[in-house]
C-alpha cells in the first residue's frame, strides 16, 4: 500500500488528490497527539494548496492590484476602478474555490476512518434532527406564549378601560336628575370608592358646557396637570372610552378614561373618569397574567404622528415602575402588544405599543394551579414524552457508539488479517466474537488463510511432485535408447509418448552380435516415479541375462523368477522379447502377458496380409502361490521367417486401446490395416503415419495410456563373412 496503514478502522479513501495520509491513533495521550498531527497536516495540506495552487497565486496577485489601486486611489481612472471590481469578483471566486477545498482536505484528514464517519452520521441522524425538533418546538412555544399573552395584556387593557366607562356611566346617571354643587362631591367620592380598591390613584370630574373647568371632581388626579374639560366632539348622549396618554408631575402615564355626556337643568355636562394604569393595577395585571410590564410607546396617533397633541417634541415613553427593555437582558422574552389610543382632544383613534416581559412558568402556573386538572394531567404527559424522548436519544446514541465500534473493530481485524497476509503470515486468525455477518465474513476469512495455506502446501507438495517427476523422465529418458539400433540387413525405428511426466513403457535394443539383435518392449503396471525405477531394475535384468540366454523364453523366465522378490504386490510388468537373427532370417520371440505382435510379410504386388501373432504367455511378476512354474508352463516360445521387406510391429495396449470420444478403441485391426497399406514407406515415416492415425482417430479425447512401438524392417541379407573367420 502507498500509505501507512492505520491502527484503527481502516477504510477507502476518496479520490481527491493530493490523498492524506491515513492517521495513526493509539490511546490516551497518543490519540490527542494523533488528532493534533493530523491537524498539524491538514493546516500543512491547506497552506500548501493556498500557495502552490492557481486560485491562491490569483488571491496574491488581486491582493497586490488592489492594493496599489487603494494607494493611488485619487488619481484612478474608470479603467482602474473596473480592474478593481474585476478584481473583487475574482478574489470572492477564488475565495471560495480554496475554502471548498481546504473543507475537503479537512473533512479528508479527519474522515478516514470508517468509525468517524459512523459516529458523525449518527450525530447528523441523531442531534441534527432533535436540534431542528427542538427549535421548531421553541419558536412554536414562543409564538403561542407572545400570542396568548398578547391577548391577555390587551385583555387586561380593555377590562380597565371597561371599568372607567362603567364609572362614568353610573355618575352621569347619578347626576342626571340635577347638578348641585354641594351634593357633587359626595356623589362623586361615593361612586369613586367603588373603584378604589382596584384603581387606588382612580379620579372623577364633572365639566359643563357652557362654565370653563370641571364643576366637581374627585380623586387625586396627579397623572394629568391639566382639565380634561368637555371635548367638542362629544356629542349629546354620547359615551367615549379609551386608553389615553396624559401627562402630570411623574411625567407620562397611560389612562384607562370613560366619559358621558349627560342632561341636567337644561345644560350639558360630561363625566370624565380616569383609571391610571400604574402602581397596584400593574401588579395586579401582573399577578392575574404572568407578564411584567416594562414600558409604553406610542406608534401612531390620529393624525399620523407618533405624538398625541400637547406633547410638544417630548419623546413619548411610560415606564409601569419596572426595568424596561433596554435593562440588561433576562431569560424572559421580550413580547410587545398593541392596543388602541384615544387622542382627547380630537376623539380619533391611534395606536400605541405595550412592552412586557412574559415568566413561561409563572405564565403557565396561572391556568395550572387554578385547578385545571387537564391542565395539570397535559403537563405530567408532556414531562413524560420529554423525558422518554431523551431516554430513547440517548440509548439509541449509546447503541450507535457501540455499533460503531463493533463494525469498525471487525473491519480494523479484516484490516489487519488482510496485512499479515499480505506480508505472508498465513498462521493469524481473527477472533470471531459475533454471531452476525460480520462474524460470518471473519470466519470465511479465516477459513480462506486457511485455505491459502492449505494451497499453497499443496503448491508446494506439487512442485516437489514435479521435480521427482522431471528427475524421474530424465531417468526413464535415459534408459531407452538413444537413437535406432544399427544392424546390417535390418532398420529400426522406435516411439515413446508417455501419457504423463512419466510413463510405464520401455523399449531397448540389445545388440547380441554382427547379426544377431534382441528387442524388448514392457510395460510397467501404474505411472509415476516406481513406474521409472522398475523399467531401470528391468533394463538392468535383461541386458545382464542376455549375455547367458539366446532363447527369449528362457530369458522371460528368469527375469519373472528375479523381479518377483522385487516388485510390490500392487506391480507387474507385461513384455515381448524378440530376436532377429539376420543370418538365419528368422525371428524368435516370446510373449508374456503384453500385447500381440504383427508381421506384415512382403508383397511385390498388391497389399500383404497382416499377421497378428499371439502366442502364450502371463504377466511378470505376479506374487502367488506357484506364479512361477504356472509362468512357466504358459510362456511360449514362437519362431517365424522373415524375408527382406517383411516388417514386425512391437507395441503396447496404449496404441490399441486409445479412445474417441466415442469410446471407441483404435484395435489391432486398425493398426494392422495402417501397416500392410503403408509397408512401403521407410520404418521412420511408417511410423509417423502410424501415430499420425492414432491421434486423428482419437481427436480431442484424453490420453490415458502411453504409446510405445517399434518398428522393423528386413532388408537384403548381409554379406557373410569366410568360414574361416567364423572358426
Amino acid at each position: 500500500m502507498a500509505s501507512q496503514a492505520p491502527a484503527s478502522d481502516p477504510a477507502g479513501k476518496t479520490a481527491a488528490s493530493p490523498a492524506p495520509a491515513p492517521p495513526v491513533s493509539g490511546g490516551g495521550d497518543g490519540r490527542v497527539g494523533g488528532r493534533l498531527r493530523v491537524l498539524v497536516e491538514a493546516l500543512g495540506d491547506m497552506a500548501g494548496l493556498f500557495a502552490a495552487s492557481t486560485p491562491g497565486r490569483a488571491i496574491f496577485a488581486v491582493v497586490g492590484v488592489k492594493t496599489l489601486i487603494a494607494v493611488f486611489g485619487g488619481a484612478a481612472t474608470g479603467w482602474l476602478r473596473a480592474i478593481d471590481t474585476v478584481g473583487t469578483v475574482a478574489l470572492v471566486a477564488a475565495l471560495g474555490y480554496l475554502l471548498a477545498r481546504m473543507l475537503t482536505l479537512l473533512l479528508q484528514r479527519f474522515l478516514w476512518r470508517v468509525r468517524r464517519k459512523l459516529v458523525l452520521s449518527y450525530v447528523l441522524i441523531g442531534f441534527v434532527p432533535i436540534l431542528a425538533f427542538g427549535a421548531c418546538f421553541l419558536v412554536s412555544g414562543a409564538l403561542l406564549l407572545s400570542t396568548v399573552s398578547s391577548s391577555l395584556v390587551q385583555r387586561s387593557f380593555a377590562d380597565a378601560v371597561e371599568d372607567a366607562k362603567e364609572l362614568a356611566d353610573k355618575t352621569s346617571i347619578d347626576l342626571r336628575g340635577r347638578v348641585d354643587s354641594a351634593d357633587l362631591g359626595a356623589v362623586l367620592a361615593r361612586r369613586l370608592r367603588e373603584f378604589e380598591e382596584r384603581y387606588p390613584d382612580a379620579s372623577i370630574g364633572v365639566s359643563s358646557g357652557k362654565e370653563t373647568g370641571r364643576v366637581g371632581a374627585a380623586g387625586p388626579w396627579r397623572h394629568d396637570s391639566g382639565d380634561p374639560g368637555f371635548p367638542a366632539w362629544l356629542g349629546d348622549g354620547r359615551d367615549a372610552a379609551g386608553l389615553v396618554l396624559t401627562r402630570g408631575g411623574a411625567g407620562w402615564t397611560v389612562v384607562a378614561r370613560g366619559a358621558r355626556r349627560f342632561e341636567a337643568e337644561g345644560q350639558s355636562y360630561a363625566v370624565v373618569a380616569d383609571l391610571p394604569i400604574a402602581g397596584n393595577v400593574t401588579r395586579r395585571m401582573q399577578a392575574s397574567r404572568g407578564v411584567t410590564l416594562t414600558d409604553f410607546e406610542v406608534a401612531t396617533m390620529a393624525d399620523g404622528s407618533a405624538i398625541p397633541a400637547g406633547a410638544a417634541s417630548d419623546a413619548v415613553r411610560v415606564l409601569f415602575g419596572t426595568p424596561a427593555r433596554s435593562a440588561a437582558p433576562t431569560l424572559d422574552p421580550p413580547v410587545r402588544a398593541y392596543v388602541d389610543l384615544l387622542d382627547w382632544s380630537t376623539g380619533g383613534q391611534g395606536r400605541g405599543a405595550v412592552w412586557f416581559r412574559v415568566h413561561p412558568v409563572e405564565f403557565y402556573r396561572q391556568f395550572a394551579e387554578g385547578g385545571d386538572v387537564m391542565a395539570s394531567t397535559f403537563l405530567a404527559v408532556l414531562m413524560v414524552i420529554g423525558v422518554m424522548f431523551l431516554t430513547i436519544e440517548a440509548v439509541a446514541l449509546v447503541m450507535g457508539f457501540v455499533l460503531a465500534k463493533s463494525i469498525t473493530g471487525a473491519v480494523h481485524a479484516l484490516f489487519t488479517g488482510t496485512e499479515r497476509v499480505r506480508e505472508g503470515d498465513l498462521t493469524h486468525r481473527i477472533r470471531v466474537d459475533t454471531e452476525d455477518q460480520l462474524g460470518e465474513l471473519a470466519k470465511s476469512f479465516n477459513a480462506m488463510t486457511g485455505s491459502i495455506a492449505d494451497l499453497l502446501t499443496q503448491a508446494e507438495e506439487k512442485r516437489r511432485l514435479e521435480e521427482e517427476l522431471r528427475i524421474a523422465r530424465d531417468i526413464q529418458m535415459s534408459l531407452l535408447p538413444d537413437g535406432p539400433a544399427s544392424v546390417p540387413g535390418l532398420a529400426v525405428t522406435a516411439a515413446c509418448r508417455p501419457a504423463r511426466e512419466v510413463g510405464g513403457d520401455y523399449y531397448d535394443f540389445i545388440r547380441l552380435d554382427e547379426h544377431r539383435l534382441g528387442v524388448l518392449v514392457a510395460d510397467v503396471s501404474g505411472k509415476g516415479t516406481s513406474a521409472a525405477f522398475y523399467m531401470a531394475e528391468l533394463k538392468g535384468v535383461v541386458l545382464s541375462l542376455s549375455r547367458f540366454h539366446q532363447s527369449p523364453r528362457q530369458l522371460l523366465i528368469e527375469v519373472n523368477r528375479i523381479l518377483s522378490a522385487s516388485l510390490d504386490s500392487r506391480t507387474f510388468i507385461t513384455m515381448t522379447y524378440a530376436i532377429v537373427d539376420l543370418a538365419a532370417r528368422r525371428l524368435a520371440y516370446a510373449r508374456a502377458g503384453h500385447t500381440p505382435l504383427i508381421h506384415v510379410p512382403a508383397a511385390p504386388a498388391g497389399t500383404p496380409t497382416p499377421r497378428v501373432l499371439v502366442p502364450d504367455g502371463m504377466v511378470v511378476g505376479l506374487q502367488i502361490d506357484g506364479a512361477a512354474e504356472r509362468f512357466a508352463e504358459l510362456l511360449e516360445e514362437s519362431t517365424f521367417p522373415v524375408e527382406a521387406g517383411d516388417v514386425v510391429a512391437l507395441f503396447t495396449d496404449g496404441v490399441t486401446e486409445a479412445m474417441n470420444e466415442a469410446s471407441d478403441f483404435f484395435g489391432e485391426e486398425r493398426l494392422s490395416r495402417t501397416l500392410a497399406e503403408q509397408n512401403h514407406l521407410p520404418p521412420h515415416e511408417l511410423k509417423q503415419r502410424v501415430l499420425g492415425d492414432v491421434e486423428a482417430f482419437a481427436g480431442g479425447a484424453e490420453q490415458h495410456d502411453d504409446m510405445t512401438i517399434v518398428l522393423l524392417r528386413v532388408g537384403d541379407p548381409p554379406a557373410l563373412p569366410p568360414p574361416a573367420s567364423r572358426l
